[in-house]
């Protein structure tokens, strides 16, 4: 099995701390092909940057799917999954998604702590779209940046560890996911830290990604996430435009 790892963030070392994660969490045989974004943010911590990396990201994919069995997106806000989801006939897994839905099967209620305060309302805005506002009672956030992550991690990781105790003590959350893709591989460092789960949104992301390839569910032909047709798209590259003609 071969899973396409795209992360369109442009830091190789982010892409590099989530490829050594995903590769500890795949089963054996399984090939993870890392990609690291060509155009926009450094590193996403924006609606903004987000928007911009939509493009990239669905770039990155038309460019490096053929062959692979399914995508996981290495990006923690799901830039462009339901879009991939309407044009590709592979799975393809958001890193967040996988994260909460993870969650949902270890605590009655949990939390969630990503990287600065600004992104807050952006997580609270994709955990009531994805129906889980009643289960994720609280979202926090240290103030370390996401490159800290790979040039100060101890920093990083006493950060996080103290946000998680605040967490459980405040908000009684009984698991907690660590958001953001440069937060791969924390977990296991701060295991012994918490008392309660520590949810790492790779170690989940991949383990999807190769069961619903194994399930070998069919492409949907009606809805919302049925292939929108055949659409001229120009100004993109001639791979991205093929998206479009593959009905």
């Amino acid at each position: 099995m071969k899973i396409l790892l795209v992360n369109p963030n442009l830091t190789a070392a982010i892409t590099a701390m989530m490829a050594e994660v995903a590769r500890s969490a795949a089963s054996p045989g399984t090939e993870i092909v890392p990609i690291t974004g060509e155009f926009g943010a450094q590193v996403i911590g924006s609606r903004a940057e987000s928007a911009i990396a939509q493009h990239g990201i669905m770039d990155l994919v038309a460019k490096h799917h053929q062959g692979c069995d399914a995508v996981v997106l290495g990006v923690s806000l799901d830039t462009a999954l339901f879009a991939l989801r309407e044009v590709l006939a592979i799975p393809v897994v958001g890193l967040t998604e996988a994260g909460l839905l993870s969650a949902c099967m270890t605590a009655s209620r949990f939390g969630l702590i990503t990287l600065g305060g600004r992104m807050i309302p952006v997580y609270q805005e994709m955990i009531r779209a994805y129906g889980l506002e009643s289960r994720a009672v609280a979202v926090g956030a240290i103030e370390n940046s996401p490159l800290q992550a790979t040039t100060d991690p101890d920093a990083v990781r006493k950060s996080v560890a103290a946000a998680c105790l605040k967490m459980v003590e405040e908000e009684r959350v009984e698991s907690i996911v660590l958001a953001g893709a440069a937060l791969a591989g924390f977990s296991t460092s701060l295991r012994e830290t918490c008392p309660v789960p520590l949810i790492d949104c790779m170690a989940c992301a991949l383990p999807m990604a190769e069961m619903l390839a194994r399930l070998r569910l069919r492409k949907p032909v009606v809805g919302s996430l049925a292939h929108p047709g055949e659409r001229v798209v120009k100004g993109v590259s001639p791979e991205l435009a093929a998206l479009f003609k593959t009905s």
